[in-house]
């Protein structure tokens, strides 16, 4: 069963990981200080901590579907707000990645209930890309379209951010830097956007 792997992970974890570095771990039950509100994709590819190297505490994480900043939504607001206001971040980074189902699905009919209203939240950066470039002929245009579209949804989402008036105010003050990157799957390179 999935779950005993999880459980035998979590033993293996606390005998090479937890218990040789306890004094870390027991000041992170305490407290949380980290640094950067990471907002990234939910794929199970993805592994913010291994891709980063980032230590448990280091990251204040939000993921779902298409790393998304959607507007006007409690849940995101929430998030931003308790990582600016009172953990007192330095850094938000929007981290889009390659071959993500999410901008896929932006070019197939869903019947699904709640998919396609949260891709409308990703749908203008697919429009920007297909009005800048003929639509692709070859798997090999089609794969460098997604990969376009995927850069263009991390700028979006930084414009989402942006939406934000306590984002804006942190921005303004020189209190809190926006990053937007890129994580390639298949090389496991991890870039900036801009």
């Amino acid at each position: 069963m999935a779950i005993d792997k999880l459980l035998l992970g979590n033993l293996r974890f606390r005998e090479s990981d937890f218990t040789p570095n306890i004094d870390y771990y027991k000041e992170l039950a305490g407290s949380q200080h980290p640094e950067t509100l990471w907002i990234g994709c939910s794929d199970s590819r993805l592994q913010t901590g291994h891709i980063t190297q980032a230590r448990a505490g280091e990251l204040f994480i939000q993921r779902n579907i298409g790393n998304i900043v959607p507007v006007h939504d409690w849940n995101f607001a929430t998030v931003l707000e308790y990582a600016v206001m009172h953990l007192k971040v330095k850094d938000v980074v929007i981290c889009g990645h390659s071959n993500c189902g999410a901008i896929r699905a932006l070019d197939k009919e869903s019947t699904d209930a709640y998919i396609p209203l949260w891709l409308n939240n990703a749908r203008e950066a697919k429009d920007r890309i297909d009005s800048k470039i003929e639509m692709p002929h070859t798997p090999a245009e089609q794969e460098k379209r997604y990969r376009m579209i995927e850069q263009e949804n991390v700028r979006l989402q930084i414009e989402h951010l942006f939406t934000y008036p306590l984002l804006k105010k942190a921005v303004a003050e020189n209190r809190v830097a926006v990053h937007g990157l890129y994580y390639d799957l298949g090389t496991g390179a991890l870039s900036r956007v801009s």
